[in-house]
């Protein structure tokens, strides 16, 4: 298995990363929101709107 950061062979204390290095590369691409998963178009259509709260009554 190659890693994916970087294409060197993987170790195993690190796999699928060959060293911490690579490791630490990709946790900080998950967080800073680098990888994003494809959306299509409309989606989101098929959730249901959410019930505004009822109005008060004074």
């Amino acid at each position: 298995m190659k890693c994916p950061i970087c294409g060197k062979p993987a170790a195993p204390d690190h796999k699928p990363f060959c060293s911490k290095r690579c490791a630490d590369i990709d946790l900080g691409r998950w967080m800073t929101d680098s990888y994003k998963i494809p959306q299509q178009h409309g989606e989101d259509e098929d959730e249901e709107e959410p019930t505004p709260p009822p109005a008060s009554q004074h």
